[in-house]
């Protein structure tokens, strides 16, 4: 049973209390239902999550590689819970068993129909204002991957599923999209 929008602002503890198997994500005070994700997200989420956690283990690296659901702290308040598909930190001092607080490195949100507006209105500002490094929307609808790189200059760029992608925080890593979709 989800939360009845009112107008009054909802806390983390509110997520917690919902029913046993519901999902939900709150920004800035505001409940977001969560869609059960697609067999092609989770193909996805599974196949990213695989290759970067391999090429940080290949590294020696010391970042983490969480897929959702793994909660994310974004602000220090308890006001934001975000579930973000696949999760990036370098900084251990930022985990806990609880999850992330504060901005992990990277973030990569897989769209599902009718949350889309979300990945790439709501949470993008978001991402940006609490200091993630690196934002990757991976739009299986329409095919489409967009990157932020917020420590650079350029806004976005964009990529389709035939291309091999840079990652900007590694300067060695490249995700070929042909490996991934299937």
């Amino acid at each position: 049973m989800t939360l009845p929008q009112v107008n009054r602002d909802y806390t983390i503890e509110d997520i917690y209390n919902l029913p046993e198997g519901e999902r939900a994500e709150l920004i800035e005070g505001r409940i977001y239902d969560m869609a059960p994700p697609s067999r092609t997200h989770q193909e996805i989420l599974m196949e990213l999550s695989y290759q970067i956690k391999e090429y940080i283990k290949s590294k020696g690296g010391s970042c983490r590689v969480y897929p959702a659901p793994f909660a994310v702290f974004i602000n220090a308040d308890n006001k934001s819970y975000l579930e973000p598909d696949i999760s990036v930190i370098c900084d251990p001092n930022k985990l806990t068993d609880r999850g992330c607080n504060g901005a992990p490195d990277w973030i990569i949100e897989i769209t599902s129909l009718g949350n889309a507006g979300h990945d790439y209105l709501k949470k993008l500002n978001l991402y940006e204002a609490a200091g993630v490094r690196e934002y990757w929307i991976v739009d299986p609808q329409e095919e489409k991957i967009f990157v932020y790189f917020f420590e650079a200059d350029w806004i976005a760029r964009s990529y389709s599923f035939k291309d091999k992608i840079k990652v900007n925080i590694y300067g060695d890593l490249e995700m070929d999209f042909n490996d991934i979709v299937i």
